[in-house]
C-alpha cells in the first residue's frame, strides 16, 4: 500500500476559493457600467471597466470589506479543502489582500467552514517568496500573471480556470475546471486511491 504522502497546498482566495466574479454587481452600479461576467477576459479589473487605478481603488476602499464579507464560494471548495485537510494535508490561504482585511478574511473562511494551518495577506502580488517559505508542494490560483511567475519560479501549479486566465501555460501548470479536478490531482499526489473514488 502507497504510503500518504503530507503536501504543503498553498491556495489564493480571490476568484480561486470565492466566485471569481463577486465584485461585479457593485462595481457596476458604482460605476454605472454593465458588464457581464463573460466580458472579464483580463485580470486587471481597472481596465476592465475603463477607469483609473485610483478611482478603482477608491471604490475598493469604500466597498473592500462589503465585497469580501459577501462573496459566494466556487462550488466544493468547502467541502474539498475540508477532506484534504482532514486527511493530513497542509492548507496555507496565501493571497494579496492587504493587512488590514485579515479580519474579514479571517471571518469569511471560518463562516464557510474552512479549515486552515496559516493565512497571510501580502499586500501584492508577488507569491514566490511565501510559496518558497512555506515549501508549496502545489499552488491553486486564478491569476495567469501569478501562475506564470510561481511556474518559472519552479512550483506546480494548478490554475482554476476564468474568462480571465486564459493563455499557453508551462509543464508545470494544470488547468483546472473545478475543485472536484482539483481533488483528484492532489489525491494522486499525495498517494490516497481512496480519496479519488470519494471525489467521482
Amino acid at each position: 500500500m502507497n504510503r500518504i504522502k503530507q503536501l504543503n497546498i498553498c491556495i489564493d482566495i480571490d476568484g480561486t476559493v470565492t466566485e471569481p466574479y463577486y465584485w461585479l454587481k457593485r462595481a457596476n452600479a458604482y460605476f454605472q457600467t454593465n458588464l457581464k461576467a463573460s466580458d472579464i477576459t483580463i485580470y486587471d479589473i481597472p481596465q476592465v471597466l475603463g477607469v483609473q487605478p485610483a478611482d478603482y481603488q477608491q471604490f475598493y476602499q469604500r466597498y473592500g470589506e462589503i465585497l469580501h464579507q459577501e462573496s459566494k464560494m466556487r462550488p466544493g471548495a468547502s467541502e474539498i479543502v475540508h477532506k484534504l485537510y482532514d486527511a493530513g494535508q497542509k492548507i496555507h490561504f496565501v493571497t494579496a489582500r492587504e493587512a488590514k482585511m485579515d479580519k474579514v478574511s479571517a471571518e469569511w473562511l471560518a463562516k464557510n467552514n474552512i479549515p486552515l494551518d496559516s493565512l497571510t495577506l501580502l499586500g501584492h502580488a508577488n507569491k514566490v517568496g511565501k510559496a518558497a517559505e512555506l515549501h508549496s508542494d502545489v499552488f491553486i490560483e486564478d491569476s495567469y500573471e501569478n501562475v506564470i511567475q510561481l511556474a518559472s519560479s519552479g512550483f506546480e501549479v494548478l490554475l482554476i480556470d476564468c474568462n480571465y486566465n486564459q493563455g499557453s501555460l508551462p509543464v508545470n501548470v494544470t488547468r483546472v475546471k473545478n475543485w472536484q479536478q482539483i481533488y483528484k490531482i492532489i489525491g494522486r499526489k499525495a498517494n490516497r486511491p481512496e480519496e479519488l473514488r470519494s471525489a467521482d
